[in-house]
């Protein structure tokens, strides 16, 4: 079966605002509640026994853990969200990436910080790049899973998951990674990744790194930063973001901004339209934003239910 052949009813504008509110926040519920509920060997054994893809097996469980009629009353919805929102990924297509060749991360600690390895199950859903948004206005989360454990780093902060390096980071930043160019400024250490992806560009000199924690920047100091090929390259100042953009910085510093201060989309919002009001101020320097293509999706009104009207 070619699942992107079978026959779709194009939506009514109303309908696909209705279906992008419903869809981000069910998909959003099982990936933060329950993103290990679907097995792979249910995906493997639909995909055997019905001869269909692997992603279109992983789209019907995942249907059904929503409570679809997939073929019903919810076709429609099912064939224009879920079908070109689920990829079947090859951990090895991942693993290539320079970083995790070069970078072994320990376990460590420091104040409220961890510093470890954490790992995908097989089938687990995740968040494997940006939204796609289609001509008519549908607005598709990207959803990913693997047939084999990934593993993965990660920054912990009193036990929760703060800064992760999953495809989608690598995804999504590398855009910005090959950009770089010049005197770069990065907002956000993390795990280093856009600093190691950015050194390796040719036209970056070097890069400024701004974080707030301490712990955070002694964690990459000890266990990551002397695993940097050129680590003299790097320079990592201890500072809110806004502080130094309002205290420190001056025009001509940078060539380049590249800012990755939230979690993810939710909390990026205002973040990212305030960062938005420092770009006049340094005129001639390039500002760019972790996840701006999804932030821009939730600010844009046309792609959501219309509020209520007021009584």
């Amino acid at each position: 079966m070619e699942e992107e052949k079978l026959p779709r009813r194009s939506l009514r504008p109303e309908e696909i605002r209705t279906f992008n509110n419903g869809v981000v926040y069910a998909v959003s519920r099982f990936l933060n509640l329950a993103p290990d509920a679907i097995r792979i060997e249910d995906v493997k054994q639909i995909h055997r026994d019905c001869g269909v893809s692997m992603d279109y097996a992983y789209a019907l469980l995942l249907g059904g853990r929503l409570g679809m009629d997939t073929e019903g009353k919810d076709r429609d919805l099912f064939r224009n969200y879920f079908l070109p929102m689920i990829h079947y990924l090859d951990v090895d297509d991942y693993t290539a990436n320079p970083y995790y060749r070069s970078i072994r991360i320990p376990e460590a600690r420091d104040g409220r910080w961890e510093l470890k390895t954490m790992e995908l199950k097989p089938a687990e859903g995740f968040v494997c790049r940006d939204f796609r948004v289609f001509p008519d206005g549908r607005l598709v989360p990207q959803i990913g899973f693997f047939d084999r454990p990934f593993p993965y780093p990660a920054v912990l902060e009193n036990g929760r998951e703060w800064m992760t390096l999953l495809p989608n980071e690598t995804v999504t930043t590398d855009p910005a990674v090959g950009k770089a160019h010049g005197h770069v400024l990065t907002f956000g250490l993390g795990l280093g990744y856009f600093v190691f992806s950015a050194l390796r560009n040719p036209d970056v000199k070097d890069v400024t790194v701004v974080e707030l924690s301490p712990d955070v920047i002694r964690l990459f100091r000890t266990h990551i930063l002397p695993q940097f090929p050129d680590p003299d390259r790097v320079h990592i100042i201890q500072s809110d973001a806004f502080s130094y953009l309002d205290r420190q910085m001056k025009p001509g510093m940078y060539d380049f901004v590249f800012a990755d201060i939230w979690h993810d989309v939710g909390d990026g919002k205002e973040l990212y339209l305030k960062m938005k009001t420092y770009e006049d101020r340094y005129k001639g320097t390039v500002f760019t934003y972790w996840l701006e293509d999804s932030i821009r999706c939730y600010l844009d009104p046309g792609l959501w239910p219309d509020p209520p009207k007021e009584a």
